[in-house]
């Protein structure tokens, strides 16, 4: 019977299966890792004991764990990828609101030569939805019945006259939103216009520098036009 000579330690080559040489500036540290498992596994087949060999669940495991390592760091490259495109698409997406108005959480309207807009949110269906246009000093200058409105956007108009019939001068004013349903209050959010100027991105999103309402988070836009 042919004796199987004992050992005190790893072998010369699986050192260096294990140890390797040491990676060049830019190598890659996933790829680096792949190539030394593979080389430690077939380290590790060359100098088995024929006696007691490697258990194949052992290596199919191993392996596994390899094609594992291997799927997330595609995957992180996919996303990476899909990262970039998507910064790309929002930068596109800006630049082309520059100059359109838009539609967001507000409560200030503009009154010019053609009067002022402004509108709601409806989260459900109303019996009746009141506008109360008011002056920088919190005077009533006017009230706009809208009557029964369904759920959602919901735009309205001020021609620019007072509740005393006299016509306010052209600026900027603010108005308050009153809604029932059922002989109950009823939630509503008060929106405004304001024409888009600028847009920035920035790591918190898409912000749009506006003609009358300042800085607006894109992702709070109800409506462009």
């Amino acid at each position: 019977m042919s004796a199987v000579a004992a050992t005190q330690g790893p072998s010369a080559s699986l050192l260096a299966a294990v140890n390797g040489t040491k990676a060049t500036a830019g190598t890659n540290l996933v790829e680096d890792t792949q190539s030394r498992f593979l080389k430690l596994l077939m380290t590790q087949m060359k100098n088995q004991d024929p006696l007691n060999p490697l258990d194949n669940a052992q290596v199919t495991s191993q392996l596994a764990q390899l094609s594992t390592v291997d799927g997330i760091n595609k995957l992180n490259t996919s996303m990476q990828a899909l990262s970039g495109m998507f910064a790309e698409s929002r930068s596109l997406q800006a630049a082309s609101l520059v100059g359109k108005a838009i539609v967001a959480p507000g409560s200030q309207l503009q009154l010019g030569d053609s009067g002022g807009v402004g509108a709601a949110e409806l989260a459900q269906p109303v019996d009746s939805l009141l506008v109360t246009v008011k002056d920088a000093a919190g005077n009533v200058l006017q009230k706009i019945d809208l009557g029964p409105q369904q759920a959602g956007v919901i735009n309205f108009q001020w021609d620019g006259v007072r509740s005393d019939g006299g016509a306010a001068a052209a600026g900027t004013y603010q108005f308050s939103l009153e809604a029932t349903q059922g002989g109950k209050k009823a939630a509503v959010n008060p929106l405004a216009f304001a024409t888009v100027i600028s847009a920035s991105l920035g790591g918190q999103g898409t912000v749009l520098g506006t003609d009358s309402m300042g800085a607006v988070d894109l992702a709070k836009v109800k409506q462009v036009y």
